[in-house]
């Protein structure tokens, strides 16, 4: 398949580069330093789950040179979305279905500003993963899997599961339920980015301290009152579900926002926290754990502060 990753970044070159490396055809999207660096000497990937190194992986920072695709993985930051979006046009064909692999709830409605809605396919993905240096893709270790709309047996869909199946620790799940999907990562995205970020301490050091791990409870109640205000249905128990789930993740795994906050880029946290405290006062929720993070980091939410 040819496939482009829009936003080869943690996530985006991390996928990318394990597609590349079972043979498929990789296109990724990315700039600066990074850009230059794949460029010069490929792409590497640090993981537990296995090291890779693609030494010639076509890379650009100008989608008009790839041309039309099978697939295009939409995984820039939500910041980055609106530009990233508007420069889609010559990568998609009829055919081509966009996997937007974003964080938040809001992704597809947003690209549906900029595409046909019949061919984005919205998605999640459980992956831990940051650009160590430049050209250069680190993964801690721990879950690596993606559950994305199958767009009822899409043909194009279909071959790309069959792609993942063939790649090293990538692992691909279609669903019939997206929305419930991207809802049940939302709940635990936003506590998880929260408490990490607020804290400035890894998963790990979460569970060790008392007051933190209520905190990152209060977070998870909050959201599952919001996404059931919302529409959806979770029951109180999805909060112990996932406070077992990152219980058994890697002591240091961080947050990709806490990532973005200590490296004094743009947070995505109007889209996370600041998103639940928004949808709770349209639905008369109260959300004053997320108003506390929205508010104590806002001063960072266009980058380090001065």
């Amino acid at each position: 398949m040819k496939i482009a990753i829009m936003g080869a970044g943690g996530i985006g070159g991390y996928v990318g580069g394990r597609l590349a490396a079972s043979g498929e055809d990789v296109h990724l999207v990315a700039r600066g330093a990074h850009l230059a660096a794949i460029r010069a000497s490929g792409l590497r990937i640090e993981s537990p789950h296995g090291d890779a190194h693609i030494p010639e992986i076509a890379a650009t920072d100008d989608p008009s040179e790839i041309g039309p695709v099978d697939v295009v993985l939409f995984t820039v930051k939500l910041p980055d979305t609106e530009e990233a979006a508007a420069a889609l046009g010559p990568m998609v064909a009829a055919h081509t279905r966009i996997i937007t692999l974003q964080n938040g709830v809001d992704s597809a409605d947003m690209l549906a500003e900029h595409a046909d809605r019949a061919q984005i396919a919205p998605g999640i993905i459980y992956l831990a993963a940051y650009i160590k240096a430049p050209g250069i893709i680190s993964n801690p270790g721990g879950v690596h899997r993606m559950t994305i709309d199958a767009k009822a047996g899409d043909p194009t869909m279909t071959a790309f599961f069959a792609a993942c199946d063939k790649a090293v620790a990538i692992d691909a799940v279609p669903t019939d339920e997206p929305g419930r999907t991207i809802w049940q990562k939302f709940i635990a995205l936003v506590a998880f980015s929260g408490v990490t970020s607020i804290t400035r301490l890894p998963i790990g050091a979460i569970y060790e301290n008392a007051e933190a791990l209520a905190f990152m409870r209060a977070l998870l109640e909050e959201s599952i009152a919001v996404a059931n205000a919302a529409g959806q249905r979770f029951e109180a128990e999805e909060a112990d579900r996932i406070l077992e789930l990152f219980r058994n993740q890697p002591y240091d795994q961080r947050s990709s926002m806490l990532v973005d906050l200590e490296a004094g880029k743009a947070l995505e946290l109007p889209w996370l926290s600041g998103r639940v405290h928004e949808l709770g006062q349209k639905h008369d929720i109260a959300t004053p754990a997320h108003w506390a993070v929205s508010a104590a980091l806002s001063p960072h939410v266009d980058g380090r502060p001065g």
